[in-house]
């Protein structure tokens, strides 16, 4: 397309990730960030060929694709600021994690000659785009100009899906909302204890890495990333609070000696999830990958049983939601794929499954372990149903200090596995 310009607003991790795959692809391309690192941004990018500007009305004005990539939660207030320079008869998106408010902002504040073509990678800036799942939701546009859109998207090369934005809210509600909050309440828990899991016995073996690897991946990201998300999107609360639910009921069960209650409870969430047959099912870790994910400094031989408490809670989640989590795989994210990964990876080996329930119900030290995590659970969702994103930054920067020592290592050793499976995945998923 001929003088074509693609316009980002907001130069952060994933503004420059796209900014850089479209001046690839051969389109110029202007950015910028607040206007107070301008400087800032010529210094660190001016030698891309990318073109950097003081501020969103100088990319809105001379961009025929705009998009703005800016954390959800001031989605509402850059679009009030910048829409009114919108370049008559451009296209706009956005590339938040919560489609609502910001289609909400794009109706309130764009003039109604924009066409409205936005989108999601389902990844992070850790990740190459390529064949990863890239959401496309055709909001208000002409065939001509959705076209446009589509062809400049797939210079990422990603496996497009197109979606309404209602639709995608509500699989990225439950793909990601109890995901994140397991894996940062993980990360609360060994905080409030004081101890770093790659130095705890119950750490050290496979799906154990990975958990550990998946916290220190989320909280070597910005705090407002997950934040957004489950504040904002107004279909990820009643997941939250399913799965706190779920953990107060599993744990209740435990310590007040309700074994056959529990093992009911874990069982028909077994069964309707993973079927009663599940020991020749093709599950998506094998025992090779895991090996590959260790950061721990203990040896395997002297690992402790562990509940795996938040494993169970989430397949009880998923069977209390009605909820296949396989019927989200086509828009899963990194996250999403590890977990659902190791949840299986438990249910469909029956001696690692019985281990578990009798770790729970019968060893004393971890309850006490799982009395954390059942604190850091509750504190999280109550948080989020309060709509609290001070308290949130507060509690995500708090624990991600604590973390401080093996976050890049974590994150590093998380994306080298994510490579792996995603190589697999491209084997059998097409580009769209």
């Amino acid at each position: 397309m001929e003088n074509f310009e693609i316009g980002i607003i907001g130069a952060g991790d994933m503004g420059m990730l796209y900014a850089k795959r479209f001046k690839k692809a051969g389109y110029t391309v202007n950015i910028c960030d607040t206007p107070d690192r301008y400087a800032e941004l010529q210094a660190k990018h001016g030698d891309l060929g990318i073109n950097i500007l003081p501020d969103g009305y100088a990319v809105s004005r001379r961009s025929d694709y705009i998009i703005y990539s800016v954390p959800a939660v001031i989605i509402g207030k850059a679009v009030q600021e910048y829409g009114r320079a919108t370049k008559m008869n451009a296209i706009v998106a956005g590339q938040t994690s919560v489609k609502t408010p910001e289609i909400m902002a794009f109706d309130k504040y764009l003039p109604k000659d924009v066409h409205i073509v936005t989108c999601h990678s389902m990844h992070g800036p850790n990740i190459d785009t390529k064949g990863q799942p890239l959401a496309i939701i055709r909001y208000r546009s002409d065939d001509q100009h959705y076209q446009k859109a589509v062809e400049v998207l797939k210079a990422l090369e990603s496996r497009m899906i197109h979606l309404t934005y209602e639709e995608h809210d509500r699989i990225t509600a439950d793909t990601q909302a109890a995901t994140h909050l397991s894996f940062i309440s993980l990360g609360t828990a060994w905080s409030l204890q004081g101890y770093h899991p790659w130095l705890n016995p119950q750490f050290i073996s496979g799906i154990n890495n990975v958990k550990v690897a998946m916290a220190l991946r989320i909280y070597a990201s910005k705090w407002h990333v997950y934040a957004g998300l489950a504040i904002m999107n107004p279909l990820a609360k009643k997941q939250l609070q399913c799965y706190v639910k779920s953990m107060t009921t599993l744990y209740k069960y435990m310590i007040a000696g309700k074994h056959q209650e529990f093992r009911d409870l874990v069982y028909c969430a077994a069964d309707f999830i993973f079927g009663k047959d599940r020991s020749h099912k093709t599950i998506l870790l094998d025992d090779d990958v895991l090996d590959q994910l260790s950061l721990s400094q203990v040896p395997k031989k002297e690992s402790k049983p562990n509940s795996h408490l938040s494993l169970l809670c989430a397949a009880v989640c998923w069977y209390k939601m009605g909820m296949s989590p396989y019927d989200n795989l086509v828009c899963q994210t990194p996250p999403f794929r590890m977990w659902l990964g190791i949840v299986e990876y438990l249910f469909c080996n029956q001696e690692m499954l019985e281990e578990s329930i009798t770790t729970a119900l019968e060893d004393r030290y971890t309850q006490a372990e799982d009395l954390v995590f059942y604190t850091a659970v509750s504190g999280w969702g109550q948080c989020i149903e309060l709509g609290s994103f001070e308290g949130y930054q507060e509690r995500f920067e708090k624990t991600a200090e604590f973390l401080r020592p093996k976050l890049e290592e974590g994150k590093d050793l998380s994306t080298m596995i994510l490579k792996k499976l995603t190589k697999d995945e491209q084997k059998t998923l097409p580009i769209l």
